[in-house]
């Protein structure tokens, strides 16, 4: 038998992919679980894999090589004998006997007729690819490493219940069905001696006066995601925020690896509690209220474009642990290793141009959300003071863009009024 593998929806707003590398080269024998070819998603890097043992007959499009969602990009034959076959099918284009299409969680398998035409019938097997974040009607996912461990410790895996992303069963997930598992030392804070390698980065090249140089998958994905945005009829508030307490307070737990990236997502996850309408979006059918407060937080990534890593569930995370998880986040954006659920899964939006010393800005509306905080950088400002006198408080600038369709001025204002007082009066309860 032979399989057509189409390009995989890596995300719900990827339009096509572009194929990084080839792990696998034409004739390879190719195991279950095993990487065969990596996705450049608009987002990220994706590992993708083999459900079935076959041969990676050929392959359609080569590394570099950008195809839509939905067309074949390599033959993977059942069996050696198969693969002259499927490289002189793929050669004559002509359809192949059994097509199974490859997408982030589901597979369509057309059969075909007696009159020579396809139909599409839902199956429950597996695609012959797909992402490692899926999982596919029932079949378990499972990363190589833990297929190994699996085999050798005599662990059944398809008993298992995966600790990995969407559920994929890893090393771990093994190790503990097999009691193999050592136990994880306490988590502990960050100390001031603590060193993170740092991740390497592509310089951006200088373009030459008068080239014009193409946009790669992610500037494409935010030019779709901009354009979008412009349907949505939304307005702006801005409001001064004094940040005395805040700074003190972030002098004071910045040693044990705090971030004031995650102590304003904290803060204004928080407050997002008290305003449920500020952490919803616009649906056809209405107002959607999100279950969960996520903060994604714009980044400018080192080859262009930006991504917005999300710190889930900021509002029930302690501060130290919130940290940790966003020095990671961005570690992992920048080498683009981010999980779909870690880029598109934001409820709410920070924009920090204030660490570059931009005093006010607008930001443009995400699509999905409701709202989008841009932050200004904190100066020393001379103020009146409440008793009369003349003093110097250190203040920020934020502004809320909002869709006018589920937020009105003045419950933003009012999120903006409990937001200053949370960082003006009391921010010690952040790292509570």
């Amino acid at each position: 038998m032979i399989y057509e593998v189409f390009m995989p929806a890596l995300s719900s707003t990827m339009t096509e992919g572009k194929i990084v590398s080839w792990v696998k080269s034409a004739g390879d024998k190719v195991e279950k679980g095993e990487t065969v070819v990596i996705v450049e998603s608009d987002k990220a890097d994706m590992d993708v894999e083999s459900f079935y043992e076959g041969y990676l007959a050929t392959i359609v499009v080569d590394a570099g090589g950008v195809a839509p969602v939905g067309e074949a990009i390599a033959l993977i034959a059942e069996t050696e004998a198969e693969i002259e076959t499927a490289v002189q099918q793929a050669s004559s284009k002509e359809s192949t006997p059994q097509v199974i299409a490859a997408t982030s969680s589901t597979a369509t398998v057309l059969e075909k007729s007696e009159s020579d035409s396809f139909t599409a019938s839902p199956q429950t097997a597996a695609a012959p690819l797909a992402p490692t974040v899926s999982r596919s009607n029932g079949r378990a996912i499972v990363s190589p490493r833990a297929r190994k461990l699996a085999k050798e410790l005599k662990v059944d895996f398809q008993t298992l219940q995966g600790s990995g992303p969407h559920g994929r069963i890893v090393a771990e997930d093994v190790q503990a069905a097999a009691g193999t598992l050592k136990p994880s030392p306490p988590a502990v804070s960050v100390t001031p001696t603590a060193k993170v390698a740092p991740v390497p980065t592509k310089a951006i090249p200088l373009a030459t006066p008068g080239e014009v140089v193409p946009l790669n998958t992610l500037q494409n994905a935010v030019v779709r995601n901009m354009v979008a945005s412009l349907e949505v009829p939304t307005y702006r508030v801005g409001y001064t925020i004094t940040t005395d307490n805040l700074d003190k307070l972030y002098k004071l737990i910045k040693s044990k690896g705090v971030t004031m990236t995650a102590l304003l997502g904290k803060a204004v996850a928080v407050t997002l509690q008290k305003h449920p309408e500020i952490n919803a979006r616009y649906t056809d059918q209405g107002i959607q209220y999100n279950s969960a407060i996520n903060i994604a937080v714009a980044v400018a990534m080192p080859d262009g474009g930006l991504i917005t890593p999300v710190l889930q569930n900021a509002d029930a995370v302690d501060i130290y642990s919130l940290s940790r998880s966003w020095k990671g986040l961005v570690e992992r954006a920048r080498a683009k290793q981010l999980q779909p659920e870690e880029y598109n899964s934001g409820t709410f939006t920070l924009s920090n141009l204030g660490m570059f010393g931009v005093d006010r800005f607008d930001a443009i509306l995400p699509p999905g959300q409701g709202a989008i905080l841009a932050i200004g950088a904190s100066r020393a400002q001379v103020v009146a003071t409440e008793e009369g006198l003349i003093g110097v408080r250190r203040q920020m600038q934020v502004n809320m863009t909002s869709d006018h369709r589920i937020i009105y001025g003045a419950q933003a204002a009012a999120f903006l009024q409990d937001l200053a007082k949370l960082m003006e009066t009391d921010p010690q309860s952040l790292t509570l």
